[in-house]
């Protein structure tokens, strides 16, 4: 059975960022679902930290082009401090989110403890969404569209210097996989600042295999993989428990491989799982789907490979 790194599991049941309501109930569906056991059985030692606390949601109208700002800082900071922790006590974090707003928090602490081990970061971001909007292009102020730009430095200083360091990454760091909805001045900021996208005319073309070789080349020994999970990566028609449905989205098979071959690179040494709504799931399969996936992540697969 193969050696994996202590894992940590840090839910963040708020939905700060969301335009919906119900992402704040993801990380206890996730563990419903099984989540901790699953990867027990896979020989994981995992330690379940429970579920950090944060404001409320108030569910007030945008101010300057934020929705929530300042709870949504509150929330990221606690998870930064707590991922940090984990990271420096050798163990892998995973957030159970909670909203997309929260890769800021998350991955800020991975960009820190990248600087102070000497380590690249890559970052793989599965998602529907680029989540690259600002303030002045963002058409619902909500901040779980913003994490990417927020993370490259585009935002306001309370998220772009969370960690005390702007930016926390380099658009040349993530790779955003599954993209099939983009805001139209969002596309000229991607453009602008040359995200690599693969988005899914792109994945279409050259096939899944394809797109993660080029996704994960070059991923040297000391580069750290962090991945950020969004549950609508998924097509809606396997994973209906998400705010943001947009058809057309990968499928079981093409989500299996992807999550196969982050497994075989045997670099991921930090993973957030975010977006999951069960209020608008089918019997938490969504959940259950997670899940399954994540076990791949951590080396489940068909047969015995080398």
């Amino acid at each position: 059975m193969a050696s994996h790194i202590p894992v940590s599991l840090i839910g963040v049941p708020t939905d700060i960022g969301a335009g919906h309501r119900g992402a704040r109930l993801g990380p206890e569906a996730l563990r419903i679902a099984g989540l901790p056991e699953a990867l027990a059985a896979r020989g994981v030692d995992v330690r379940d930290l429970g579920n950090l606390d944060g404001p409320r949601n108030p569910w007030t109208a945008p101010v300057a082009g934020y929705r929530h700002l300042d709870e949504v800082v509150e929330w990221n900071r606690a998870l930064m401090e707590a991922s940090l922790a984990e990271l420096r006590a050798g163990r892998l974090p995973i957030m159970l989110g909670g909203d997309h707003c929260l890769g800021i928090g998350s991955i800020t602490a991975v960009a820190r403890w990248c600087r102070e081990q000497g380590k690249d970061l890559r970052v793989l971001w599965l998602d529907a969404h680029s989540d690259f909007n600002t303030s002045e292009v963002t058409p619902s102020g909500n901040v779980h569209g913003m994490p990417v730009a927020c993370l490259c430095g585009l935002g306001p200083d309370a998220l772009t210097r969370l960690g005390g360091d702007a930016p926390a990454l380099l658009p040349s760091q993530v790779r955003q996989i599954g993209i099939r909805s983009v805001d139209p001045e969002e596309k000229r900021l991607i453009k602008h600042h040359r995200v690599d996208v693969y988005d899914m005319r792109y994945i279409d073309e050259a096939g899944m295999k394809r797109t993660m070789e080029a996704a994960l080349a070059d991923l040297g020994p000391d580069t750290h993989l962090h991945v950020s999970f969004d549950v609508d990566f998924l097509d809606p028609s396997i994973a209906p428990g998400v705010g943001t449905t947009v058809p057309g989205g990968v499928n079981y098979r093409e989500a299996q491989l992807v999550m196969e071959m982050i497994a075989d690179s045997g670099r991921m040494g930090s993973l957030d799982i975010v977006e999951l709504n069960p209020l608008l799931d089918t019997h938490n399969a969504t959940a259950e789907l997670a899940v399954d996936l994540v076990e791949s992540l951590f080396g489940k697969s068909t047969l015995m490979r080398d």
